[in-house]
């Protein structure tokens, strides 16, 4: 599995491609021969999956029941704007307009890596979201992990 790491500040050039930060590029082995797949956030932002990781995710998604019908709009809305990126041999991806314009990204952007996969925030979306961290992270943090017993996940 992969394990991405950092959170990287970069700028677009005038043509919208990204440079992808160099120590980034180091986890992410044969991206040059595999590639990326960039696509909508949940929040607006916009999510970059290495290739086998969005693999695993259709894979996922093609066991649902699409015969119901909240199913079929999930993979529709999931799915809108997927968009396969090539990394050139200077190390930049060209990131589609569509998405940009969905993200509110110019200029500016944030990577933030989160287990396998790479979200892209406008920067000034990502420093607005940071700014609102919750009053009490200690509590957020019981509230989501606090039900788990580690000592069940580590077979004591």
């Amino acid at each position: 599995m992969i394990q991405l790491l950092g959170e990287f500040d970069c700028k677009l050039d005038a043509k919208g491609r990204l440079m992808v930060p160099s120590s980034l590029k180091k986890q992410l082995p044969n991206v040059e021969a595999d590639g990326l797949v960039i696509n909508r956030g949940f929040e607006k932002h916009l999510v970059i999956y290495p290739k086998k990781v969005w693999e695993g995710i259709v894979s996922e998604l093609s066991k649902l029941n699409q015969y119901e019908k909240k199913t079929r709009e999930f993979i529709r809305f999931f799915t809108r704007g997927a968009t396969e990126l090539n990394v050139d041999a200077a190390g930049r991806v060209l990131l589609p307009k569509s998405l940009m314009e969905f993200a509110g990204i110019e200029g500016e952007v944030v990577l933030a890596c989160q287990f396998d996969k790479i979200e892209v925030w406008s920067k000034a979306a990502y420093d607005s979201l940071l700014d609102n961290e919750p009053e009490n992270f200690a509590n957020l943090a019981e509230e989501v992990m606090g039900g788990k017993n580690r000592r069940d996940e580590d077979g004591a």
